[in-house]
């Protein structure tokens, strides 16, 4: 099984859940985080006041998948998320070793 993580930009979330949806994805985390990338911060201008924010606002996507559907889903969020433009996001995968549905005690695949 493996966790994709896709951090994207605010905008594209509705996008990304119906597409993930359409396939087929039962079931996500969805997280408001902030942070940087080659983009670095901004500066912004309050009531004449010039002050720098080092971090933007992004969401961070969390899809648990069976391994067989990883380079499906990366694709789904790819093409529902990309502007083109810098800051779209980053997304990357991590291996999991067990997954437990908390309510049935199924694991593995039967989790998901």
């Amino acid at each position: 099984m493996k966790l994709i993580t896709a951090i994207i930009q605010p905008h594209a979330l509705q996008d990304v859940t119906d597409s993930l949806r359409e396939y087929g994805v039962t079931g996500l985390t969805v997280t408001e985080v902030a942070g940087y990338g080659r983009q670095g911060g901004h500066t912004e201008v309050y009531r004449g006041a010039e002050y720098t924010i080092d971090t933007i606002p992004k969401i961070k996507v969390e899809v648990l998948a069976l391994e067989s559907d990883e380079s499906a889903i990366i694709d789904l969020i790819l093409a529902a998320s990309r502007s083109g433009r810098i800051g779209d996001g980053k997304i990357w995968t991590t291996d999991v070793g067990t997954a437990v549905r908390v309510r049935t005690g199924e694991r593995g695949a039967d989790a998901l």
